[in-house]
């Protein structure tokens, strides 16, 4: 492995050496792809026992994801049996982990960086303690200059003239002790200044979210753009050298077999049932219809589907109820996945892109979560380019983002000419990130509104439609369950 990488990497396992599959052309060929890990542990259904007749009540619970398995989780705690359904063929959601022929990727830069004691037992339970700790390093790319992340504290090395003009707007905004804030644009003009606002954060929203930051709300920021003192600012003006600020200082991440491995123990608990796909749920009966043709009553439902696939599911469901949904936007991702035959592609776990110039607005590099996701002697690449529905639709195929992205990467340097790839896709994820849009909030109001009307539960990102981490997630999904619990006074 190359120096670079394995500095801030520590061992906090004994960890065994497989043997790995060679990254040539002729390993590769001919090489099965097998459409995901980290599924092997899932209960399934017995194929000669129908749902109508294993379960006629109890509480089910739609999607296998973090939320799910926390629902599940928390009624297994209370002595009370769920069923999971989704209409998948694997378990997971959005952290599942999928094998190309020995290149591993995660839907997106999963990693565990999580606070709460439990979860993260859970999780090292999960894969008996064989996991990496990884000190955190996150540049940006402008201009043809890598700086590190957060900007607002790593100005140094960019043109003296910006410098000044970003300062210089930092102070005066800092002047103004209640600045009326309508939107993100409003924040991030009142915390950084015009100047750093627009050439930064703005621009990447507008890439990342696919709509202009004077378009969304301020509720999901939290801690994800540091307010940086003026000190800081100064200092990292000044000097090459600056403290790491970013809110992920170190993570955790799986020795082998991906981010879908934390979740193995969760999985393996509960009783899911794969391509078992809702189409109808009829809440004043209490029964599900599915594809298949079965039905199923249930006491108590939860639901992680996304709203607006779930509300035009319910019988009855009122037109403005369904229009709301219809209201509620989220991105939609193709992960470009490409597999290289070289290791050292960068010190970073992943680099923000603000230029327009490149389809890709955040690249990740899974090696540096663990050199075991990759054949002996690769490297891989995830490049996120975004669409939504609502404001940038995806017209096209999603293999249309490859090309565009390669040429990009070489084009800023992380391919080089030499470098061969020995694997490539475009992989589409419907649904992304949550879009916190100037019409959320109104919508949501409606949606949720009557989901409780109708006693049905929601958890999850797309369910409570929110910024929600893996653990959040899971918390999400353990107070729908209580929630579902305290219903019928249990």
């Amino acid at each position: 492995m190359d120096n670079r990488l394995l500095a801030g990497l520590r061992q906090e396992s004994c960890i065994d050496s497989s043997p790995r599959l060679r990254c040539t052309p002729c390993a590769l060929a001919g090489v099965k792809v097998t459409p995901t890990a980290g599924s092997r542990r899932v209960k399934r259904m017995p194929s000669e026992h129908g749902l109508e007749r294993s379960m006629q009540h109890g509480y089910v619970i739609l999607g296998s994801g973090m939320a799910g398995l926390g629902a599940a989780a928390r009624f297994r705690a209370e002595g009370r049996p769920a069923r999971v359904l989704d209409k998948k063929s694997y378990a997971g959601g959005h952290t599942a982990t999928h094998d190309r022929g020995g290149f591993l990727f995660d839907e997106g830069p999963h990693v565990s960086f999580t606070k709460n004691e439990k979860i993260r037992h859970l999780f090292a339970e999960a894969v008996r303690n064989e996991y990496l700790t990884i000190d955190a390093y996150i540049d940006n790319y402008w201009q043809g200059r890598l700086i590190r992340h957060p900007v607002i504290t790593n100005l140094h090395g960019l043109p003296p003239d910006l410098i000044v003009k970003c300062i210089r707007d930092y102070v005066e905004a800092k002047k103004n002790q209640n600045p009326r804030i309508d939107n993100y644009e409003d924040w991030l003009v009142a915390g950084y200044g015009r100047t750093y606002a627009e050439t930064f954060p703005m621009q990447y929203a507008s890439k990342y979210h696919t709509t202009s930051a004077a378009n969304l709300s301020t509720e999901w920021v939290g801690p994800r753009l540091y307010q940086a003192k003026l000190e800081e600012v100064l200092l990292g003006a000044i000097s090459e050298e600056s403290p790491n600020i970013h809110y992920v200082q170190d993570y955790r991440y799986p020795a082998r077999g991906g981010f879908a491995t934390f979740l193995s123990g969760l999985k393996s608990s509960a009783d899911i049932h794969l391509n078992h796909e809702v189409v109808a749920i009829e809440p004043k009966q209490g029964n599900l219809r599915l594809r298949n043709g079965e039905s199923l009553r249930y006491d108590g439902l939860i639901s992680s589907i996304p709203l607006p696939d779930l509300i035009p599911m319910i019988e009855g469901a009122p037109r403005d109820v369904v229009e709301a949904a219809g209201r509620l936007a989220c991105t939609t991702v193709v992960l470009v996945n490409l597999g290289v035959n070289r290791e050292d592609l960068s010190k970073s776990s992943w680099t923000y892109f603000y230029d327009d110039e490149f389809n890709f607005s955040r690249v990740s590099f899974p090696r540096t979560f663990s050199p075991h996701v990759v054949p002996a002697g690769c490297g891989s690449i995830q490049a996120e380019v975004y669409f939504s529905n609502k404001y940038r639709p995806l017209n096209g195929s999603a293999d249309a983002c490859i090309r565009p992205a390669i040429e990009g990467l070489r084009k800023c340097g992380v391919l080089r000419d030499d470098d061969k790839i020995v694997f490539q896709e475009a992989m589409l994820i419907p649904y992304a990130n949550i879009i916190f849009d100037l019409e959320r909030a109104a919508a949501l109001r409606i949606v949720h509104g009557y989901l409780d009307d109708m006693g049905i539960a929601y958890c999850g990102r797309y369910g409570d439609w929110g910024y929600l981490w893996t653990d959040e997630a899971m918390v999400s999904g353990e107070n729908a369950a209580q929630k579902v619990l305290d219903r019928a006074g249990k």
